[in-house]
């Protein structure tokens, strides 16, 4: 694959793929218009021609209804590029494409902590610190057991998240049939009803990450290496690892205390953008595109294909992510 060296300062460089950049700039391309389809469909039809006039300030019949429409779709884009980075920092790590936040416990464990809140009463302001520590909680548990690398780590991730799964069903089963309810809703993954605030939390989290994901980027090449390559070239293997690692959990549990668990995001995406930059590890960029581009088409169709009924997103990626290992498990075995 042609690279191109960028360097924006004398001491600063990173390196393009120049596939990588067609595809980013294609994925780019195809979320701008799933963003304006997005804001068009629902129970009043609006224009393409006007959902432009509304965005850039040009009068027209459908302002106040575009306007309505376009925080949970900037949500949806947050979340869909952070769970995007993080599988990919997750699957490049680690070399397993099964690695990612909902397989390794991390929404599993933000999951429980959220139905505790839910099922106790507690005031609704703690539910999104809370379930932001359980993520991380069952984060450190896994890299507790579990190396950072190869199968070992997504073995102790499934182990913790059956767990916590299991005790996230035994707080909803003894809790008020509403509660419970009110607990299954969120943990299944749902962007109704929340918009700028929890975008600008999950978007704070990306622009404070920015500097270690463009270093990420660079390091990521040096993970198909093996260990005794890496560390003779002079590459501190452990520490590299666990950045990325951490990066990638600190992304999902923050984009699944605001939101809840919206899963197969995190484990499609980057497999999805590799294959189409044609790259040997998930291209962070792309991934992230590719995040917010499934979680923007599976919001529209959780909201419109049961109309007047609103589906959680979660329940559509399930529904995706379902059929991508389907094609996943075909395609290893052929």
């Amino acid at each position: 694959m042609t690279r191109l060296v960028v360097r924006p300062a004398a001491k600063v460089s990173f390196t393009l793929h120049k596939r990588g950049v067609v595809t980013g700039a294609g994925l780019l391309v195809a979320l701008v218009l799933a963003v304006v389809a997005s804001l068009g469909i629902g129970s009043t039809f609006v224009e393409p021609g006007d959902v432009l006039r509304a965005l850039f300030d040009v009068p027209t019949w459908a302002d106040r209804l575009v306007e309505s429409r376009v925080p949970r779709i900037v949500l949806a884009m947050v979340v869909g590029a952070a769970l995007g980075l993080a599988g990919a920092l997750l699957q490049g790590v680690s070399r397993n494409p099964l690695a990612s936040p909902d397989v390794i416990g991390v929404s599993q464990g933000a999951g429980l902590a959220a139905s505790i809140v839910i099922v106790s009463g507690a005031p609704i302001a703690v539910l999104p610190p809370l379930a932001l520590l359980g993520g991380l909680g069952a984060a450190a548990v896994v890299l507790l057991f579990g190396s950072v690398r190869g199968n070992r780590f997504v073995l102790a991730g499934i182990a913790v998240a059956v767990a916590l799964r299991a005790l996230t069903e035994i707080v909803i089963v003894g809790a008020a049939p509403i509660d419970g309810q009110r607990a299954q809703i969120w943990i299944v993954g749902t962007l109704a009803g929340w918009g700028y605030d929890e975008a600008l939390v999950i978007a704070v989290v990306i622009a404070v990450l920015t500097p270690v994901l463009f270093w990420a980027g660079r390091a990521l090449d040096t993970s198909a290496l093996s260990d005794d390559v890496a560390v003779a070239i002079g590459v501190r293997v452990g520490p590299r690892r666990l950045v990325m690692a951490l990066s990638g959990v600190v992304l999902a549990a923050f984009a699944t205390s605001q939101v809840g668990a919206v899963d197969f995001v995190a484990l499609a995406a980057p497999q999805i953008a590799r294959r189409l930059a044609r790259a040997e590890r998930p291209p962070l960029f792309c991934a992230a595109l590719t995040g917010a581009l499934l979680t923007v088409a599976a919001d529209t169709a959780a909201r419109t294909l049961f109309a007047p009924n609103q589906l959680p997103v979660g329940v559509m990626t399930a529904a995706f992510g379902g059929v991508y290992l389907i094609w996943l498990l075909v395609r290893r075995k052929r």
